[in-house]
């Protein structure tokens, strides 16, 4: 059954309660929730009615759950509160690790629960607002999204097929499944009293649009959530994101804030100040520092590139360090272009930002080879080169947009810790000393899940490389191979033990650059691009 909707007045958008408007919500609608990490353009106050009313009443029920970005802090946020039997009966999601009670559910075979790549997921609802059946893509193939392999299924209770490979001109693709959404959760800055909206205090635009049309054309609610509201007709075209048509209520919270906690809005972030160069930011000398110095050492001039989060998203403030940060461009998958990474829940919150595309966009053009490099973080490689995030000691973290980002990167890095868990280490005398090893090996023989397959990447002709503290890898036709190791470190207690699999020792093993393991700048140059 579609939902009904509150009738315009005159024209004017309808101003509801968060509580009124969650009202609108049936049994069985399928819900799609704008928003990432940290708080990042999430419609709280929505979200939190919706939770809310199913506690006290037990309705809406059998909600099925689109959430393109991964939306939360990692513990009780983002659609964490959503996270109640009854109330959510399906879940496909690009990222699932932010909001944990949600995977929790998964994980105990509660609910149906799917993973498409975060580019794919937002492209099919792009796809569902032109009213096209799905998307074809080579995006997935050799991963768990292939049917081959999991299919995009995370549990046991979850059969159907939303992935099916196809095959046109003697070449192989993935076809994705597009789910028309029944109610959208979004958020914007001001809207006018028709619906226009403009994003001026929000980090970025995340697919906004893309969601309020697929809700819309399919006869959907679009609920918007905002900071204030101005007259019809008194916003400047050009900054509107949004177009009023779209929206079919608009629910008004004064105390909005542009991240979870602090102030309402940081100017920096929002893009109406900038750091001068002077501003001293730099990271301490330790293992995440020292892999992210490493990483840039694949940088070349001119390059544009991709960061993900976690250790790898250090390369940007090393750059700065280094006086090279404007020899290259780093982009983030949500949009933002250039600036300096932000870390941690709220990654993509990025400061002296250059320009900020749409997240559906930037998925274009990653899909399209216009990366030079990316830098991507990584939970376990095994011996054939391939890497596995998406699932880890057994929790359902999500790909987010590791599969998009490292299927046609030209140069992929990755970058981690050889082992994990209460792993410390120390950086003296120009030497890696480990002070307490790991308890969990990280390299492991076979992934039982894979998010990056290196058979598909050599056979596409990538450039590999895993950089660790303590030891650099690059992948071949025979494995992975040993190029580098740290200063300091044995190359078997240190290293080969840690692993479950021998690596290819490269005949030209070489100790890591000596820069590396100095506490100040390391008077790097960036090299030219080959040409």
């Amino acid at each position: 059954m579609k939902p009904v909707k509150p009738p315009r007045i005159n024209g004017r958008v309808p101003v509801l309660s968060a509580q009124e408007a969650v009202n609108y919500i049936p049994d069985e609608a399928t819900l799609c929730v704008l928003g990432a990490g940290g708080g990042i353009l999430e419609a709280t106050t929505l979200i939190t009615a919706l939770a809310d009313k199913y506690k006290q009443t037990q309705t809406p029920r059998n909600l099925s759950i689109i959430s393109p970005t991964g939306l939360g802090d990692r513990a009780d946020r983002g659609i964490s509160p959503l996270a109640q039997e009854g109330l959510v009966k399906w879940a496909l999601c690009g990222h699932w690790g932010q909001s944990p009670r949600i995977s929790d559910l998964a994980e105990q075979n509660k609910i149906i629960a799917y993973n498409y790549p975060q580019g794919v997921l937002t492209q099919t609802l792009r796809a569902a607002a032109a009213h096209q059946p799905g998307i074809i893509s080579d995006i997935g193939i050799g991963t768990f999204v292939d049917p081959r392999q999991q299919g995009g299924k995370l549990n046991e209770v979850t059969k159907e097929d939303l992935i099916k490979l196809v095959e046109f001109d003697n070449k192989e693709y993935l076809y994705y499944k597009a789910i028309a959404p029944d109610i959208a959760f979004i958020r914007a800055t001001t809207c006018d009293s028709e619906g226009y909206a403009t994003f001026e205090d929000e980090v970025m635009y995340l697919d906004a649009l893309v969601i309020a049309q697929a809700v819309h054309n399919n006869g959907g609610i679009v609920m918007m959530q905002v900071q204030k509201m101005v007259k019809k007709a008194t916003l400047h075209p050009k900054s509107v994101r949004i177009p009023g048509y779209l929206v079919d209520i608009v629910v008004v919270d004064p105390d909005q804030t542009q991240l979870y906690g602090g102030a309402p809005v940081n100017r920096f972030i929002s893009g109406d100040f900038t750091l001068d160069d002077s501003t001293k930011l730099s990271l301490p000398l330790n293992q995440r520092k020292l892999v992210a110095r490493r990483a840039l050492f694949e940088m070349r001039k001119g390059a544009v590139g991709n960061v993900g989060v976690g250790i790898a998203d250090g390369i940007g403030l090393v750059a700065r360090e280094e006086g090279c940060a404007d020899d290259f461009i780093l982009t983030v998958e949500t949009g933002p272009i250039g600036g300096i990474t932000s870390q941690g829940i709220a990654f993509g919150a990025n400061v002296n930002t250059r320009a900020i595309l749409d997240m559906t966009s930037q998925f274009d053009f990653y899909h399209g080879g216009g990366l030079d490099v990316c830098y991507l973080s990584f939970a376990e490689v095994d011996q054939h080169g391939n890497v596995g995030v998406h699932k880890f000691n057994g929790k359902i973290m999500g790909t987010g947009g590791f599969i998009d980002i490292s299927a046609t990167s030209k140069k992929i890095i990755f970058c981690g810790t050889l082992t994990a868990g209460s792993l410390k280490t120390e950086i003296t005398d120009g030497k890696l000393n480990i002070v307490q090893e790991g308890r969990v090996k990280k390299f492991i023989r076979e992934l039982p899940e894979i998010t990056f397959s290196g058979k598909i990447a050599l056979e596409r002709g990538l450039d590999v490389r895993y950089i660790t503290e303590r030891a650099v890898f690059t992948l071949k036709e025979d494995g992975l191979h040993l190029i580098e190791i740290a200063p300091g470190v044995d190359l078997q207690k240190d290293i080969l033990d840690k692993m479950d699999f021998t690596p290819v020792i490269s005949p030209e093993l070489k100790l890591m650059d000596e820069r590396l393991f100095i506490d100040a700048a390391m008077g790097f140059v960036l090299p030219e691009a080959a040409h």
